[in-house]
């Protein structure tokens, strides 16, 4: 295994840097001796290579799941959860080394990776609590000589399939939920960024979380993550990514009845009405469509712009736009390299789509000369609804304005979506907020404001944007099966 990168990394605890999977307690190889590349998408440098399990090795991180499963669901609840604090503890002691890798294996600006260990961190905290809170539920029995209790049991094993966008946060709200509900976990990391995920697993294991609990697998996602879809053992399945895989796993986990949590695509309206506190407005903007460089299901994809304050807001978003700055993670510039190159492609595919139906460019549109992965923060203004832009997630720095006139017609361009994760509102009438948080076909409703996520909210989207919720006590209650019992007591 390659992991001379820690000198690049300047890491201050080296062993963070891990290359194997870690399946049992123990750090594996794959059989074969098959390994995959990381890749630095600033610079395309080798970050290192982690090991590539095949479908064999995949069904037995199940087996060793399985096996811890019932010593670990039988645990007292304040057990576990003095386990997740420690979990917890450490991942916020190693903060910087874990902002670190992630920078160098996904490329986000270094505040923002360091923003995401807090983010993560904060869903193993909140779940070390709610481990303790499993209750019993009493239900008045409608039957003579009988008492009724609802108990909440773990569901079994639990397979977790994260992206490369988020890849410790979206690992930790999964897993804290799933081991606080008593389940044991196998988990799969983007090949793109396993480093994440494998340092969790080192500061998993030095928490003292019991061999077999938690398990990371590295390699080629279909070899993997296919054996588990149908594998009766895996009782639920939690995905994160793209809308055209979650369908994929929803077919794939048919068979088994499997229980699914996923959070895919959105397609995010951004609502300005004439109303709105512009400047408010404007800097709102810019994070919802730029952060994380656009690569996040919750990013503004379409902009809306009542038609008195268009010229304005168009103005002033394009003048904010052109200050952000563009470099290397690293460096802690406003935006990073994208990903891979079809990403890239497909920034460049919706430009010159919004540009031949009519769009307008006001600024960027093209690659950066620091290389190859790295766009320009761009904006198009009088994007028709036609434009592909308008109807397909860009998950890039591309945005597209275009203007309205009524409620009525924003609401149903809005809502003309099969996607249904978040909308943004900006206004000042609570009229008129209380009427559009109702008529939005959204799981998430963000009014005057862009951040609404954390810990205690239920985190998630309807229509093709997901099933179920993640974050909150709902995001436990997914993990965890609802047993009806009735004694007689006579």
């Amino acid at each position: 295994m390659n992991l001379t990168v820690s000198g690049k990394l300047d890491l201050s605890d080296n062993r963070l840097l891990r290359g194997f999977s870690y399946v049992g307690g123990k750090w594996v190889s794959a059989a074969d001796g098959a390994t995959l590349n990381v890749i630095d998408p600033a610079d395309g440098a080798l970050v290192g290579e982690v090991a590539a399990l095949g479908g064999q090795e995949s069904t037995g991180a199940v087996t060793s799941a399985q096996a811890a499963f019932a010593a670990w669901a039988g645990l007292l609840p304040q057990q576990r959860s003095a386990l997740l604090r420690r979990w917890f503890d450490l991942i916020v002691e190693n903060k910087k080394d874990l902002a670190r890798i992630m920078v160098a294996e996904q490329g986000k600006p270094l505040s923002e990776a360091r923003g995401e260990i807090d983010y993560g961190a904060a869903f193993v905290e909140f779940y070390a609590e709610e481990a303790k809170r499993p209750n019993i539920e009493g239900v008045t029995s409608p039957l003579p000589d009988a008492e009724v209790e609802l108990w909440l049991e773990p569901v079994g094993v639990v397979a977790l399939i994260t992206p490369w966008n988020f890849p410790m946060a979206m690992l930790t709200r999964k897993a804290a939920a799933a081991l606080a509900a008593g389940c044991t976990v196998v988990a799969h990391p983007s090949g793109e960024t396993p480093y994440s995920a494998l340092a969790l697993a080192e500061l998993a294991e030095r928490a003292g979380i019991p061999s077999g609990v938690f398990n990371v697998i590295t390699g080629h996602a279909p070899t993997i993550v296919e054996q588990w879809t149908k594998d009766t053992r895996v009782r639920a399945l939690s995905f994160t990514g793209s809308t055209p895989i979650g369908k994929l796993l929803y077919r794939q986990s048919a068979y088994t009845i499997k229980r699914l949590v996923m959070e895919l695509g959105g397609h995010a309206p951004f609502i300005v009405f004439r109303d709105a506190d512009i400047e408010n407005a404007v800097g709102e903007a810019i994070k919802a469509k730029f952060a994380t460089t656009g690569q996040d299901c919750l990013a503004a994809n379409r902009m809306f712009i009542e038609r008195p304050i268009y010229a304005e807001f168009c103005r002033k978003f394009i003048a904010a736009t052109k200050q952000l700055t563009i470099g290397k993670g690293m460096d802690d510039c406003d935006l990073g390299p994208l990903m891979n190159e079809k990403a890239v492609q497909k920034q460049e595919e919706h430009v010159a789509d919004a540009l031949a139906k009519g769009a307008k460019l006001a600024c960027g549109g093209k690659r950066h000369i620091l290389g190859p992965l790295f766009y320009q923060a761009t904006v198009l203004t009088d994007v028709p609804a036609t434009a592909l832009i308008m109807s397909d997630e860009t998950f890039g720095p591309v945005a597209a304005i275009a203007l309205f006139d009524t409620e009525e017609d924003v609401v149903h361009r809005a809502n003309d979506t099969e996607y249904g994760l978040v909308a943004y509102v900006h206004s000042r009438d609570p009229k008129r907020i209380y009427r559009i948080s109702r008529a939005l076909q959204f799981g998430m409703v963000a009014v005057n404001r862009t951040k609404v996520t954390g810990a205690p909210i239920p985190f998630g989207g309807t229509k093709q944007s997901g099933l179920g919720r993640e974050g909150a006590r709902r995001g436990m209650e997914e993990f965890m099966e609802i047993k009806y019992v009735c004694r007689d007591w006579a």
